[in-house]
């Protein structure tokens, strides 16, 4: 995701935790008494906020057992649910945010748009990992003709 943003290099914490752990950090620092599917915490933020190689940019806290639930409800894998969150969490911290209808549908839209590339990068790294050339096997390629 982090490189679909063309943010290469930089870092980010994320954390998978329980809902008591969310709900008290949803409680101390937005003042809600609940457990949430995801928090983020921006290190920097504003307009003038541009994210630097080898800098950190913030935390993204995702509540599993929260996300599994709305994954059974939405009927989906718990980890599609998980990637949505994520990236979700990443947009929180680059400034996006949906207080308004236009901010939602503009995050959502990001949100898809993350989600699918998460979808791709990882196919891409497993067919690379499941199915490796002869040379990576340490055998010589057959050459055909």
């Amino acid at each position: 995701m982090l490189e679909f943003l063309e943010l290469r290099g930089v870092e980010l914490s994320v954390a998978l935790v329980d809902d008591a752990t969310i709900r008290g950090l949803n409680k101390q620092y937005r003042g809600y008494d609940k457990p949430t599917d995801v928090l983020a915490f921006a290190l920097r933020e504003g307009e003038a906020f541009a994210a630097v190689a080898d800098e950190p940019i913030g935390d993204v806290i995702l509540s599993v057992p929260t996300a599994a639930r709305q994954a059974t409800k939405a009927r989906r894998a718990l980890l599609d649910e998980v990637t949505m969150l994520l990236g979700h969490g990443i947009l929180h911290l680059l400034g996006y945010d949906h207080a308004t209808k236009a901010e939602e549908i503009v995050m959502k839209a990001k949100t898809a748009e993350l989600e699918r590339a998460a979808v791709v990068r990882a196919k891409s790294t497993a067919t690379s990992r499941t199915a490796p050339s002869r040379e990576r096997r340490g055998k010589p390629a057959r050459v055909r003709r």
